[in-house]
């Protein structure tokens, strides 16, 4: 129960399971009520209730009116093991990974399997740590979302010890280059592309760019970026393509948009693109924070369709998030029980227009 960076939920839930896969609580005998558990682990009722609920609806708990919670096995044979497949994202509650994560989690639930759940706070030594946390106990197979994919793999050698022991796995949003193994993606370059040429053939011809370069999402929809410029025959001002490493992500993007932003009428940019919802939104505080308007002064377009575009009227492209939680735990599934293989999987994204771009021409 010490890993803050799992919702304690789903780390109770994890510790649990451990009770009932390892005997310690057999089926039929009674479970401990909500207030012991509570005070055992010294949390809310309510965050034990969420746990109860998730365990009863997979068949590990019954609840009988009158006479209390009892444990349950659900379909497993004498001697048989658990199926657990482990996720490991660069987050977990924040952005739109819960909607990823909820995706994979009610497809892996419907065909029996456990979910174990780590994520990286997009940092390579954690991400080892998830791996060494995952291929430390039995395992039927990953989904992983790569940290700063940019930037190499130095945990390669994690990889390449789950293919010797035949555990399969598969990548989301983006793969190391160098592993031979299913992905499901965005075409980011696409999205990139699409976005910038919104702008173009809205009149718009001073477009900055913010993007993250640490990986290759970023890298990937800033090539998008430059490519409808270089269509509409239109050079980018060096000044305007601001790159950023996730460390600097909470100040460095919001400081030069506004230096960007404060310089004279004819000089600044009329428009960004954003690498995602997340930072449009605070580069719309920069402008305002400005004295400027939205979209009239400064036309913003992100990246992502996450509900913070639809609260901020903001022109976005889409990410299919559920969907592709849904389709990944599927397809490693099929892996796992029918040894299938797939190619990767390219998601094409579509604009969303909203209220955040202006018409100049």
């Amino acid at each position: 129960m010490s890993n803050r960076r799992i919702p304690k939920y789903l780390q109770l839930k994890d510790e649990l399971l451990s009770w009932l896969e390892s005997g310690k609580l057999e089926p039929g005998k009674q479970f401990p009520s909500e207030n012991e558990i509570s005070e055992q682990f010294n949390l809310s009722r309510q965050t034990v209730r969420q746990t109860f609920g998730e365990l009863e609806k997979e068949g590990w708990l019954e609840r009988i009116q009158g006479k209390g919670t009892f444990a349950r096995n659900p379909g497993r044979r004498e001697g048989e093991q658990v199926k657990t497949i482990g996720i490991i994202t660069t987050y977990i509650s924040d952005y739109i990974f819960p909607h990823i994560v909820r995706g994979a989690e009610a497809e892996l639930r419907n065909h029996g399997y456990r979910l174990l759940l780590s994520s990286t706070d997009n940092k390579k030594e954690k991400e080892m740590e998830s791996l060494q946390l995952m291929t430390s106990q039995p395992l039927s197979g990953l989904i992983i979302e790569p940290t700063k994919s940019a930037e190499g793999n130095p945990n390669l050698s994690y990889f390449l010890d789950l293919q010797q022991k035949n555990i399969p796995y598969l990548m989301i949003n983006e793969k190391y280059r160098e592993l031979e193994c299913p992905s499901l993606r965005v075409n980011d370059e696409a999205g990139g592309h699409k976005a910038a040429l919104h702008l173009l053939e809205n009149g718009h011809t001073r477009i900055a760019g913010f993007f993250k370069r640490d990986d290759l999402q970023g890298v990937n929809r800033l090539k998008g970026f430059l490519s409808a410029h270089r269509e509409y025959g239109i050079t980018v001002s060096p000044q305007w393509v601001v790159t950023y490493t996730t460390e600097q992500k909470q100040d460095f993007p919001f400081q030069k948009a506004v230096e960007l932003l404060q310089s004279g009428e004819q000089d600044r940019p009329t428009a960004m693109v954003c690498y995602n919802d997340e930072l449009a939104v605070s580069l719309m505080e920069a402008a305002v924070s400005c004295g400027l308007r939205i979209p009239e002064d400064v036309s913003f377009i992100g990246f992502d369709d996450s509900s913070l575009s639809s609260g901020t009227r903001l022109t976005t492209l889409t990410h299919p998030k559920t969907a592709m939680g849904e389709l990944a735990a599927r397809q490693l599934i099929a892996m796992i029980e029918h040894g299938s293989s797939f190619e990767d999987t390219v998601f094409d994204p579509e604009l969303v227009i909203r209220q955040s771009v202006y018409k100049r021409n």
